[in-house]
């Protein structure tokens, strides 16, 4: 098991900038998320730690040691990729096997077949062991590469997307299995994902990266609930954080005067209450979608610009004026598109952001 820190990292690929002066800390132990958009430097900070690339400038310890100079080998790290990394002409036992008999450090026959017993074992894969690989499904291909990650028994497991090629129900499957894997095994585990749900259901933390910077690193629930900027608000959350524009009046968000005007708590949990803002100033207000509710008699009138039925419940979309605004409801609410209805926010979870650095006043105070 191994604590990882990353400290000022920056990389460039020629006068491209992947990474710029990024500071990680991962647990000992920890399943770690990181968690950004195609292009936000995932991979790149994956590899740098794994010795696949070097950084431009800044240190990586392992375990307080600073590994600028260890190979991948010596770092002691299994790279588990989204490209399943198998001999498809080798059984399931042989690809298990392999990486544990090197030319220079080969294990004793008792040992390897030990471990590739107790990895299939916990893979529930044992019934495969003597197929084809190329005669497996997606599903089935993705944990024979774990397996060979887990009988390696490495410091760290890094992790590219591993289940981003495999359809839903699997993915499902597989996050719950991975997630007892890492708790089984006590390892410190970094798994990169473009996947906000993956994120927020598997990581004991999860690092946000944007542009090859980490903007907030927090639990699932820190960052849900008190996102630092508009940039997280918008970005974590299934549908996402509705924000408006807006300035502050006499206690009151106000997007529209008279016609879109709604309450607001002095000690909003989603943001730092009315306190770090004077009246007048330009504010984005950020709700999440089951913090409105549709109720006659509520504050503003909307109309029902579409729905989407998830069994137990439905997210509408409403629109007011030009602005869009997504709410979750029960399954049994009676709404139909082009229907006019009445609306109303939860006022101690609003969230209240600068409009010009889209900074949380929460975190800017």
């Amino acid at each position: 098991m191994a604590h990882i820190q990353l400290k000022n990292i920056s990389k460039s690929f020629g006068a491209q900038t992947a990474l710029s002066r990024l500071d990680l800390d991962i647990a000992d132990g920890e399943f770690f998320v990181l968690l950004g958009e195609t292009g936000a430097g995932k991979t790149t900070t994956l590899r740098l730690i794994a010795g696949l690339e070097k950084p431009s400038e800044g240190q990586i310890y392992i375990d307080g040691v600073d590994v600028a100079g260890w190979s991948a080998a010596e770092r002691d790290v299994a790279l588990v990729l989204q490209q399943y990394s198998l001999y498809p002409r080798y059984t399931v036992r042989e690809n298990l096997e392999f990486p544990l008999k090197p030319k220079i450090r080969r294990l004793p026959d008792a040992e390897i077949k030990e471990r590739v017993e107790r990895a299939a074992r916990t893979l529930r894969i044992e019934h495969l062991l003597d197929r084809k690989v190329d005669r497996l499904s997606g599903g089935e291909m993705q944990r024979v590469s774990i397996g060979r990650a887990i009988v390696r028994k490495p410091r760290v497991f890094l992790m590219d997307e591993p289940l981003s090629a495999l359809d839903a129900k699997l993915r499902e499957a597989l996050r719950t299995e991975l997630k007892n894997l890492q708790m089984q095994l006590g390892a410190t585990f970094l798994f990169v994902t473009h996947d906000q749900i993956e994120a927020m259901s598997m990581g004991d933390k999860v690092g946000v990266l944007h542009r090859g910077r980490i903007v907030q690193t927090g639990t699932p629930q820190e960052i849900y609930n008190n996102p630092r900027n508009t940039y997280v608000a918008s970005f974590v959350g299934s549908p996402p954080m509705n924000l408006m524009e807006g300035r502050l009046v006499d206690g009151r968000a106000v997007m529209a005067p008279k016609t879109f005007e709604l309450p607001l708590s002095e000690n909003g949990s989603g943001g730092a209450g009315t306190g770090g803002a004077a009246d007048g100033r330009p504010l984005v207000f950020g709700i999440r979608p089951e913090d409105l509710h549709l109720e006659s008699g509520a504050p503003v009138e909307a109309l029902v610009h579409d729905l989407e039925n998830h069994g137990v419940q439905k997210i509408v979309t409403l629109r007011v004026g030009d602005l869009q605004l997504r709410a979750t409801v029960p399954a049994q609410t009676a709404v139909a598109v082009d229907q006019s209805v009445r609306f109303g926010w939860n006022p101690e979870k609003v969230a209240l952001f600068d409009k010009g650095s889209g900074l949380s006043l929460r975190h800017e105070a």
